[in-house]
């Protein structure tokens, strides 16, 4: 039966023998035998065994930490002779003995070769007449570059490689794919058909390398589609058009190449290019010139951390068909919208880690009509009145900017890390000419005014303290919360204190506020003075009460008038960052002190009223009785939670 879909993987089972004929007319579609063998006769012994083995891929050899031979002798892939295969690797072999004059003979016929983690010296022997058409090399030691001749490759991935500095020219008449990034290679007059034997090249990958110096325009490389130079060294990019003659090309990386841009004509010829990146380099004078006039069919640009301060008004003319543009960490001071008008096309646009502090309100109706994705947070905002309109649009543009509750203000000081959002319009109302007539008048009104109003209750705490403070108190707590959470207060908070050991005596508004007395009134006689302790359910109903804020202001003031006063917070649910800045006294409260947080589960539950029982019972006068009556019935008490 014909095995084509299956393959065996036998690694990391210890195999002495194959008997020979076990494979013979077997049809696999892969068989992989890694740390299997404890000799090289072991080895060499069983892969004679697997003589008349058809398989499409063939993985030889051992794990990066399952080594169990220090040495191979080359003939044990003379066996493969008898194999039929289409795609051969072999993994972490240190050390072969002898030379490589005829290593992989048997393996002439192979489409696909893998060299991953093995010590070859080189591989000048290698045939022209080899069929192969893929050739991988890993991480594996060289004394010097192998100078390939193989009429047949296409594919050749040659990384991660050592103790090779110095590229040496090799003849691959068919290649269209090279990949030699990360060898820490040095190219001198680079590229041309000559580098590499071909004129069929499409992709060329020479990124992670070391110094590469441009000594020619890429004649004879025509047909190149992507090219990647990433993190390499460039030299002499500014002395030509380097790319003139590259005019299929649609990829290319140019990020982090130590280059700074002056040669204004450096992109001339790319008129085929879709994706450009180039981060991580710099401008003359900071400045962004016309460079980009013949790539009218580019989509993607990166202009990232080229530390930027300008752009010039016509940089992006011709990219009527960019769709993505990267202009984050650079030095930019506003949004010139005025810049991208052009990009009819623009979708996603990142100015972000910027200095951009607001953009003119006639330039904010200039951005293209098609963009659904824009990044301004990590820019240093200035929330003032004159930018006004600036900060409305931020606020009206929510679905469009990515991360608004993350843009804060880095001015006035006042402002400093709010969010922008948190910006009041009705601030700035008022004109110029208004404010500076009726500065005095309007200021000396509403001094008097707030004194008046906001320490009315405030006084009316200061002389109950006075006349209640050497008194007993009749609640324990006095419980500040959001008619909205009320359910929460009765069915848990209520029935665990009054109903629990010890028990707890709570002030209710809708149970002991004395009907016919203002509310405010009762909230200070009844709630604060006749209580020894104040509970704050905080949650999002709360922040939004305005009751609610009331009276937890006035819950500051009394612990402040009250020595024995102490308020003690309940988060009863996990508050938005961006809703509890909004109350700026509240937030630098929590952030700084202890607070109790409601977690319905059973070991949640009994941590919490565990430690409300313990803050509650801080200072409460207690007979001997009910003392002795607490110490006696811990077990109730824990039933009761």
């Amino acid at each position: 039966m014909p095995l084509l879909n299956l393959s065996l993987d036998l690694s990391l089972n210890p195999l002495d023998f194959i008997e020979p004929g076990t494979f013979k007319e077997i049809k696999l579609n892969g068989l992989t035998l890694r740390s299997n063998f404890n000799s090289s006769h072991v080895m060499k012994t069983c892969i004679q065994g697997l003589a008349g083995l058809k398989t499409n891929r063939l993985v030889l050899g051992e794990f990066k930490n399952e080594r169990k031979l220090q040495r191979f002798d080359r003939s044990f892939l003379e066996g493969l002779c008898n194999l039929t295969i289409e795609q051969f690797r072999i993994a972490y072999l240190d050390k072969f003995s002898g030379d490589d004059t005829d290593l992989f003979n048997c393996l002439a016929n192979v489409s696909v070769i893998s060299l991953l983690s093995i010590s070859l010296g080189s591989l000048q022997a290698l045939l022209k007449d080899f069929r192969w058409q893929h050739l991988e090399i890993i991480n594996c030691d060289f004394d010097k570059f192998p100078a390939l001749k193989l009429s047949s490759l296409k594919k050749f991935v040659f990384t991660d490689n050592k103790d090779i500095s110095t590229f040496t020219e090799f003849q691959l008449p068919s290649l269209q794919y090279l990949d030699l990034k990360r060898n820490h290679l040095s190219f001198k007059g680079c590229c041309s058909h000559t580098d590499f034997g071909t004129t069929n090249l499409k992709h060329l990958d020479l990124s992670f390398n070391d110094v590469i110096t441009l000594g020619s325009n890429f004649m004879g490389l025509e047909q190149l589609e992507h090219l990647d130079f990433q993190h390499s060294t460039l030299k002499q990019i500014n002395a030509f058009s380097a790319f003139l003659s590259l005019r299929n090309l649609r990829y290319l990386d140019i990020s982090y190449t130590n280059i700074r841009i002056v040669f204004h004509g450096i992109f001339t010829g790319l008129v085929s290019l879709q994706t450009l990146k180039m981060a991580g380099n710099s401008f003359q004078n900071n400045l962004l010139p016309d460079i980009f006039t013949e790539l009218t069919n580019l989509t993607v640009l990166d202009l990232s951390k080229c530390q930027l301060e300008q752009v010039a008004q016509t940089a992006f003319h011709s990219l009527s068909s960019l769709q993505v543009l990267n202009m984050s960490h650079n030095k930019l001071l506003s949004l010139d919208t005025f810049l991208y008008e052009p990009l009819h096309s623009l979708r996603i646009l990142d100015c972000s880690f910027n200095r951009i502090m607001a953009s003119k309100e006639q330039e904010l109706q200039n951005l293209p009509r098609s963009l659904t994705w824009l990044n301004l947070t990590q820019n240093a905002f200035a929330c003032v009145c004159e930018h006004q309109s600036f900060l409305q649009w931020v606020k009206d543009q929510r679905q469009l900017l990515v991360g608004a509750e993350q843009m804060m203000c880095a001015e006035p000081l006042d402002m400093e890390d709010m969010p922008v959002l948190s910006f009041r319009n009705a601030t700035c109302q008022l004109s110029k000419t208004i404010i500076s007539v009726s500065v005095v008048t309007v200021l000396l009104v509403s001094v008097v005014g707030i004194l008046v109003y906001k320490f009315y209750f405030h006084l009316m705490l200061l002389a109950g303290c006075k006349k209640y403070g050497r008194g007993e108190s009749t609640y324990d707590a006095f419980v500040i919360y959001s008619s909205q959470d009320e359910d929460w207060v009765r069915n848990e908070l209520v029935k665990n204190l009054e109903e629990g050991v010890p028990p707890f005596q709570l002030c209710l508004h809708y149970r002991d506020f004395i009907p016919g007395v203002a509310i405010a009134a009762n909230i200070i006689q009844e709630g604060f003075h006749k209580s020894r302790k104040v509970i704050v359910v905080v949650s999002q109903h709360f922040i939004q009460s305005r009751w609610c804020i009331f009276e937890y202001e006035i819950a500051q003031t009394w612990q402040f008038l009250s020595s024995r006063a102490g308020i003690i917070f309940i988060v009863l649910q996990k508050l938005e960052k961006s809703l509890l800045r909004q109350q700026v006294e509240l937030y630098r409260l929590l952030s700084r002190n202890t607070y109790l947080e409601w977690e319905d589960s059973v070991l949640g539950r009994h941590v919490f009223w565990r430690r409300l029982r313990k803050a509650l019972l801080a200072g409460k006068p207690q007979s001997p009785e009910g003392t002795a009556d607490a110490e006696t019935n811990p077990q109730e008490a824990t039933t009761s939670t």
